[in-house]
């Protein structure tokens, strides 16, 4: 029996009660994989039918990370075997890309509320998971990012519609540095919508279990009462918003060019944020600079479905060209954190570059997202 999801429900009043679902790969820091993904939708899918069933609870086993990203192993091996191949060969990556989004769009969609304790490291994967439930809690030990900056492959799981709807600048800021944000930025960022203590889940799920549910949409605003009632302390600005100003100017314009120039001269800043930020930056991927932007700039014209449905074309070309590849075994593999990316500068990703990554159509009959907003 596959234990790399548990599932259990919680009594509550009146006879209805809580299904929570917990990520079960500790040692992985709860990376997602396939059968992971395939899990949570069929249990999602059944709970979503269940009268008895009034709200779902996300949430990661250990103490480290709710779910730090995919199962990156997995897609390297896969990758490999298929070098040099076209995208639309490789199955496995093709139906890993397909089946996550449709699980992402299915939670930001779900008719029930749905908690997502993003206690611990958040991170790609996890971010998709984490960015379509209803009620999303950061605690004190919350790191949220979109790192992908750093292994070749762009913000995805829906992160392109995510970052669109940052304030101000914040969102492509954050897609190019994979700059992490802590429970306050978090929230200031539109990522999360409660700060809860860690120490407060026993209690949290007291009061779920006691409270009498209805099975309507009143549910949703009486889980935020219960969530408000276990507030942390005002939060103190965290970077991001401190830095605001500095992250309009910086990212300002519409010459990514011109913005690269001064995300990299963050690197020497005084600020400790800031200069990783920069840093990161530099040493990313110029690929996924050039994809992160220009998905940026297309999602905020986008339905939620559709930006899905362009991202795992991109994605699955991520996965043909390379730099994907070269990213996990720079970071995991052979952890050198020397990536060989192709090509090397910003400069060679202008123009007619980018073209292999967008021919998938979103309104391809044929496509495996087709079905998503219908």
């Amino acid at each position: 029996m596959d234990d790399s999801v548990l599932f259990e429900t919680v009594s509550c009043a009146a006879g209805k009660a809580i299904g929570i679902a917990t990520l079960n790969r500790p040692k992985t820091l709860n990376g997602l994989s396939l059968e992971m993904t395939r899990l949570l939708d069929k249990q999602l899918e059944k709970w979503v039918t269940d009268e008895q069933i009034v709200a779902v609870v996300l949430k990661g086993a250990g103490e480290k990370a709710f779910c730090a990203g995919g199962d990156l192993h997995g897609l390297y091996n896969a990758m490999k075997e298929h070098q040099g191949r076209p995208a639309q060969e490789n199955t496995v990556v093709c139906e890993f890309f397909a089946e996550e989004y449709a699980l992402d769009y299915s939670i930001h969609t779900y008719p029930k509320p749905i908690v997502c304790w993003g206690d611990g490291i958040v991170m790609g994967g996890g971010m998709g998971l984490m960015a379509g439930a209803s009620h999303r809690v950061v605690t004190e030990t919350s790191r949220l990012a979109m790192p992908e900056i750093s292994i070749g492959l762009f913000p995805d799981v829906g992160g392109s519609w995510l970052l669109a709807r940052a304030p101000g600048r914040t969102g492509i800021f954050l897609g190019l540095t994979g700059a992490q944000l802590g429970a306050s930025d978090a929230i200031f960022a539109g990522m999360a919508d409660h700060a809860v203590n860690r120490d407060q889940w026993p209690i949290f799920l007291q009061m779920v279990s006691q409270h009498t549910w209805l099975g309507r949409y009143d549910d949703f605003q009486a889980m935020t009462d219960v969530l408000t009632s276990l507030a942390s302390p005002a939060l103190v600005p965290g970077p991001l918003r401190q830095h605001f100003d500095t992250i309009q100017h910086t990212c300002e314009g519409y010459e990514l060019e011109s913005i690269a120039q001064r995300v990299a001269a963050l690197a020497t800043h005084e600020d400790a944020w800031l200069a990783r930020a920069g840093q990161t930056f530099v040493a990313g991927c110029p690929a996924t600079a050039r994809l992160a932007w220009i998905l940026w700039r297309c999602a905020r014209q986008l339905s939620l479905a559709q930006v899905f449905q362009l991202e795992w074309g991109v994605a699955i070309e991520c996965a043909a060209q390379g730099n994907f590849q070269e990213g996990i075994r720079a970071v995991l593999i052979d952890k050198d954190r020397n990536p060989q990316w192709k090509p090397k500068t910003l400069a060679e990703t202008r123009g007619q570059w980018n073209a292999p990554y967008f021919e998938v159509a979103i309104d391809d009959p044929n496509h495996p997202l087709s079905g998503l907003g219908v």
